[in-house]
């Protein structure tokens, strides 16, 4: 066997043959590490211990297409969130910080399937810890093969004994071959790992589901281009204060709420975002967002008040703080309220990180309420982006967000005058404001 020295870049998976400060392909500085490999000697592959399919080119038109049916979870969040269910021979990988839930929300989700073999490989537990796992989330249930083992090779050698219809990996860090010299866990192992489980789903159409933890800047440890060998991220969040977990692909979110019977699915996000009563309080606005395709209401809270020290502070939870400093600027030019010299204090209430910009008309409107100590009535919400020059921008999928805003009672919603185009509004009970400038809005808001 060959051995070299290479150093590979801990952020992008960039190698390099010496080692280098700054890495030239993501521009990160100091994140080089060596590791050793061994180059596999004539004879050997590294692989799913399959032998290799001869493969030629097909004209597209003789492919034949066939709905392929997937899997169904038993579980409405999860399915939603893989798009309708799990895509027979896919790679999933779920990725969340030590200790959110995530071997929880997989075992209970297995746990829930009788009609299909799985074969649990546990990198991290034993199997008595697993089975006092099982036991507190689902007492005398349905059994699930457990292999408790590290080694590639071996679990190839589970997987052909057992022929399981679906496979978890928990997780991929722990996993190592031995046909690379180097430490479970390290960027060789968990790429080179990686890409012979993906060769191995997608000869077999055995579906695989890797469990990986994420560092402390939020994204997946090791290599990133473990995310672009995968057919599916998905990211567990959430924080352990709080007893809400957040399960987010690139389009879709599901909600669980942790228990200690294991995590209980939440169809209805808008009740457990509002909290149950803020009337006389100032600096809460409710906002009609939307992550993916779902619609939710959610509160946004700011405090406003007059710096104590000589700068002011700003500090948004949940929320982008550039995009809040920006607002304020809009607010200083455009509206003429000089927030200049006071601290600024937003956050999204139930934990959540929202990217939708149609919640901006709802955080500067909960800006001016705190400001003003003048409260936004209860029965009042609203969706729209605003833009640089004070402008109310139009939002998307508007009849979803008033179909939710209706549902849940409340009385008048405002949105950007330009969403009103072509849409009927005579059916509607809630009462819609078209509002083309901030002041507007402020106006409709405070009188």
């Amino acid at each position: 066997m060959k051995e070299k020295t290479v150093y590979i870049c801990s952020n992008c998976g960039q190698d390099s043959p010496k080692w280098i400060g700054k890495c030239p392909s993501c521009g990160e500085w100091n994140t080089y590490v060596e590791e050793v490999v061994r180059k596999p000697a004539a004879g050997t592959r590294l692989g799913s211990g399959l032998e290799p399919v001869k493969s030629k080119p097909v004209i597209l038109s003789e492919i034949t297409g066939g709905n392929e049916p997937r899997i169904d979870m038993h579980d409405e969040e999860l399915n939603r969130v893989l798009g309708g269910g799990l895509v027979p021979g896919s790679l999933v990988l779920l990725g969340g910080e030590p200790g959110i839930g995530k071997s929880t929300l997989v075992l209970q989700t297995v746990l829930r399937l009788p009609e299909k073999k799985i074969l649990y490989v546990s990198g991290e537990e034993s199997a008595r810890q697993l089975k006092l796992r099982a036991d507190r989330i689902r007492p005398n249930s349905s059994d699930c093969l457990i292999a408790c083992e590290t080694s590639l090779e071996q679990i190839y050698v589970n997987i052909k004994n057992t022929r399981p219809d679906l496979v978890i990996i928990d997780s991929i860090q722990t996993i190592s071959t031995e046909t690379i010299d180097s430490s479970p866990g390290s960027l060789v192992q968990v790429r080179e790992c990686s890409a012979s489980i993906l060769k191995f789903a997608k000869q077999t159409n055995t579906p695989v589901i890797l469990i990986g933890h994420i560092n402390k800047e939020g994204s997946i440890a090791g290599p990133k281009v473990l995310e672009h060998i995968v057919d599916t991220v998905l990211q567990f969040e959430g924080d352990q204060h709080y007893m809400y977990r957040i399960l987010r692909s690139t389009a879709e979110l599901g909600i669980y709420e942790m228990r200690q019977d294991g995590l209980r699915q939440v169809s209805n996000p808008s009740e457990l975002l509002l909290s149950q009563d803020h009337e006389g309080m100032s600096g809460v606005a409710i906002a009609s967002a939307i992550e993916g395709v779902r619609p939710f209401l959610i509160e946004t809270q700011a405090l406003v008040s007059s710096a104590v020290y000589g700068n002011p502070q700003r500090s948004a939870t949940g929320f982008d703080l550039r995009r809040m400093n920006m607002l304020l600027a809009v607010l200083e030019k455009r509206v003429g309220f000089k927030l200049a010299q006071k601290d600024v204090f937003l956050n999204i209430a139930g934990g959540l990180k929202v990217n939708d910009p149609a919640i901006d008309l709802s955080v500067i409107s909960a800006i001016l309420s705190s400001n003003m100590d003048a409260e936004v009535e209860r029965d009042t919400c609203m969706a729209g982006e605003v833009g640089l020059s004070g402008e109310i921008r139009p939002v998307n999928r508007i009849e979803q967000r008033i179909g939710e805003a209706e549902k849940l009672g409340f009385k008048r919603i405002l949105i950007p005058k330009h969403n009103l185009q072509g849409m009927d509004t005579k059916k509607l009970k809630i009462e819609i404001i078209p509002v083309r400038k901030v002041e507007e809005a402020f106006r409709a808001l405070f009188g």
